[in-house]
């Protein structure tokens, strides 16, 4: 005849089956939505954040320097991919810029931004082109390019000063009406063998006489302008 099992053996042996009896957990219809909105949070931050950082996009660079005033042609594009940054202001790829003059000087290896470029004419209305037939001492060292602001000045000292009488408001006539002017280089022609050539000047109409005066005098030199003349 078997013994009894002691009340305390029974008692453990209870406690341990009811242990192995797996609970149901109770899940709150809350706690699930904050977490699927926290995942669907996340993965927008992710995809934000790849977007701002990690996208390459197709932008023009310059693959030559560009002098400014001069016009934009194919051969000094490149197209180069970076990534997005929203303080570039690049222009993409596909922006149609060959024929717009250059503003400033364009250099080598630097992005092409629109603040950059002007299709703006070179002369405009209620202007004329008066050309300027300027000696090598009369110009300045850098090349004068299309588009150039300078300003024309009367300088007596450095030529006749007006001591020929050559022609009508030579010599004794002194300074003339226009002693200085502010314009703009339309076209170039080729330079002599002594290095002289002359010069188009884009000027207001009204000034166009005067001009032309300071101009025939020989006694003048072309100055660069400050960037912020025009």
């Amino acid at each position: 005849m078997e013994k009894p099992a002691s009340p305390t053996l029974t008692a453990a042996r209870a406690v341990t089956g009811a242990a192995r009896v797996p609970q149901r957990r109770r899940r709150r219809p809350a706690v699930l939505a904050l977490a699927v909105a926290l995942v669907a949070s996340g993965g927008l931050g992710g995809a934000a954040l790849y977007l701002t950082t990690g996208q390459r996009v197709a932008v023009l660079a310059l693959a030559r320097d560009v002098p400014a005033g001069q016009q934009v042609e194919p051969a000094d594009l490149v197209q180069v991919r970076i990534s997005l940054d929203p303080s570039l202001k690049a222009l993409s790829a596909d922006s149609k810029v060959v024929g717009m003059r250059a503003t400033t000087d364009l250099k080598q290896g630097t992005l092409l931004t629109a603040s950059e470029l002007s299709n703006e004419p070179l002369v405009g209305n209620g202007e004329q082109v008066v050309g300027v037939a300027a000696k090598r001492s009369q110009l300045p060292a850098r090349p004068l390019t299309a588009g150039t602001w300078v300003v024309l000045v009367y300088t007596p000292s450095a030529g006749n000063g007006g001591s020929s009488g050559g022609g009508s408001g030579g010599g004794s006539a002194g300074a003339p009406a226009l002693t200085s002017i502010t314009a703009r280089v339309v076209d170039l022609g080729d330079a002599a063998t002594d290095g002289s050539r002359v010069v188009d000047l884009a000027v207001p109409a009204a000034k166009g006489q005067a001009v032309a005066d300071l101009a025939a005098g020989g006694d003048f030199a072309l100055l660069l302008a400050a960037r912020s003349s025009g």
